[in-house]
């Protein structure tokens, strides 16, 4: 699916939603990125909170499986969302 980045930006917070609401996952996020429950307040909506939430549902086939479930979209939709935020190659490969 095609996306601007509006809506890529908009799947990344619907996925933070979906973090912080379940709380086991909202603390191995935060592990995982370092942050703290203060920077989740002060840095949502930020282009490079979004990324660190894509990056952390896309680093888990479960993670990204049950987010894509729970938010009525397909898994693929959250690395379309990443690389429109970021650019094609910036998850570690080209396109083709």
């Amino acid at each position: 699916m095609a996306q601007s980045a509006d809506s890529a930006q908009d799947l990344a917070m619907a996925g933070l939603i979906y973090i912080v609401e379940r709380p086991e996952l909202a603390a191995t996020f935060l592990g995982a990125t370092g942050l703290q429950v203060q920077d989740l307040r002060e840095m949502a909506g930020q282009p490079e909170m979004s990324l660190h939430v894509l990056d952390f549902l896309l680093e888990d086939d479960s993670r990204v499986l049950d987010a894509a479930n729970e938010l009525d979209v397909r898994p693929q939709d959250f690395l379309s969302a990443r690389v429109v935020m970021a650019g094609p190659g910036s998850y570690g490969w080209e396109a083709d």
